[in-house]
């Protein structure tokens, strides 16, 4: 089994020697010596050394919408409000295009391999 140093599982270690490789990268200096100058082999050690400090944040309470807030019934809509499938406040409505078929403007596709009763190349 791999050690993670005082890490407590390798998810939390990759996450912790990813923001200390970004560190490396911008300019911080090391912790510790090595022969490598790779950023991410010291973030790696210095994690997994202890020397990366670390503290894990407990979410804040959800702030949540009050019950009133959160339904919305068709009752709340007043015919007014509804101006030809527009909602009351946009500014443009969009019209319903219907799209045109193949058939319509001339064309009709050809499948190949498809026997459409039309001519063969027998070359």
């Amino acid at each position: 089994m791999q050690t993670y140093g005082k890490v407590d599982s390798k998810f939390r270690f990759v996450i912790l020697a990813s923001k200390r490789a970004k560190q490396l990268l911008r300019g911080a200096k090391a912790k510790v010596r090595t022969k490598t100058k790779n950023p991410i082999r010291i973030a790696q050690i210095e994690v997994k050394e202890g020397l990366i400090d670390y503290e894990i944040l407990q979410p804040g309470p959800e702030v949540l919408p009050e019950t009133e807030e959160q339904v919305f019934s068709a009752g709340d809509v007043s015919v007014e409000d509804v101006d030809d499938g527009a909602v009351a406040g946009e500014d443009e409505v969009v019209e319903d295009e219907e799209a045109e078929s193949p058939a319509e403007d001339g064309y009709e596709e050809e499948l190949p391999g498809s026997d459409s009763g039309g001519e063969k190349d027998d070359a």
